[in-house]
């Protein structure tokens, strides 16, 4: 499984995926990467669900991740968080990346609405989620939160 953008390949994270993939120099798999192997590993319905390396087509280097923080809740909604490395910032990756994940889940019959958060003071990540129309729904602990409807 994979989407691929004008610039980007998505890939869903897994133990294959990773032996697989080359890394930029700034890269770091966090620990998220080994919580949700984890998790994936005790559940494999959730691939998809979590963590997707986010890939530079021209040179093939993971640039960053993006993903959801788990499947479909019963009220039909995802959350979704994003990271690009420092020097792919300012050139409209994570746009790029976020759309193509926002337009996968969204056609799941089991989504219905995709939420973010961010710190108040992160200014390019607050621009992704303007230019996706998503809209700011509140704020808590220096967190904007923001929602996006099907």
């Amino acid at each position: 499984m994979e989407l691929l953008t004008e610039r980007l390949k998505l890939i869903p994270c897994t133990k294959v995926s990773i032996s697989m993939l080359s890394t930029s120099k700034e890269y770091e798999m966090g620990q998220h990467i080994n919580m949700y192997l984890g998790e994936l590993r005790e559940d494999p319905t959730l691939l998809g669900w979590g963590v997707w390396f986010v890939i530079d087509q021209e040179n093939n280097n993971i640039i960053g991740d993006i993903g959801f923080k788990g499947k479909p809740n019963s009220a039909n909604t995802v959350e979704i968080g994003y990271g690009i490395v420092p020097s792919a910032q300012g050139k409209g990756y994570a746009t790029e990346a976020v759309q193509k994940l926002v337009e996968w889940a969204f056609s799941n019959k089991n989504v219905t609405k995709i939420v973010a958060e961010c710190l108040v003071d992160n200014a390019p990540s607050i621009r992704v989620l303007e230019k996706l129309q998503m809209k700011r729904i509140g704020s808590e602990n220096n967190m904007l939160k923001w929602q996006l409807e099907k």
